[in-house]
């Protein structure tokens, strides 16, 4: 009994999950590749060159909810690959992901959706773009790592200067999807 006495949690009786306050919560429920696509359209006489392309990358994100408290989270990144001002392969995959996000205010959720979910989703899709380009037959694309939460910031800071210049306060809207090259 002496032991009870010095931990108070020993000697408290046991709470169920519902008398606990528990903060806000998220969990990851599924990932998953909605689409994928590759194109190489002038193989395979692209193969017969030097291979010094310019490529130009975009990425986009987009969220809906799927139920209480469930998200769906998508990023898409494209990938185009030009030698000579012609595509030598063109890659898009959709990496998506089911998130539960419970006792978020909207401005938390907000920016949840739009970095930390991308964060986790993006390893997925850049595995995805590397794997096709490979099994095209073309060098991996090795993409580097992208830091969504300066997106996020850049996104939200010109929407503000936007909202500014337009005379009226900033939106609640999420930020539009960026283009990155």
């Amino acid at each position: 009994m002496a032991e009870d006495e010095n931990n108070p949690q020993a000697a408290a009786p046991a709470a169920d999950g519902a008398d606990q306050a528990q903060g806000p919560q998220f969990a990851l429920q599924r990932l998953y590749l909605k689409d994928s696509s590759f194109e190489s359209p002038r193989s395979p006489l692209v193969f017969q060159g030097q291979w010094s392309p310019k490529i130009n990358f975009d990425i986009k994100t987009r969220s809906n909810k799927i139920q209480d408290d469930i998200y769906e989270v998508v990023l898409v990144l494209t990938a185009e690959a030009q030698l000579d001002e012609q595509a030598a392969f063109l890659v898009e995959v959709h990496q998506a992901g089911l998130f539960g996000c419970k006792d978020f205010n909207d401005t938390q959720l907000e920016q949840l959706l739009a970095t930390v979910c991308p964060n986790i989703l993006f390893p997925y899709a850049r595995e995805a773009i590397d794997a096709l380009v490979v099994k095209g037959s073309f060098p991996a694309l090795m993409l580097s790592p992208i830091n969504f939460d300066a997106l996020y910031a850049q996104q939200k800071q010109a929407q503000t200067q936007k909202a500014a210049e337009a005379g009226g306060a900033a939106p609640d809207e999420p930020p539009a999807p960026e283009t990155v090259q």
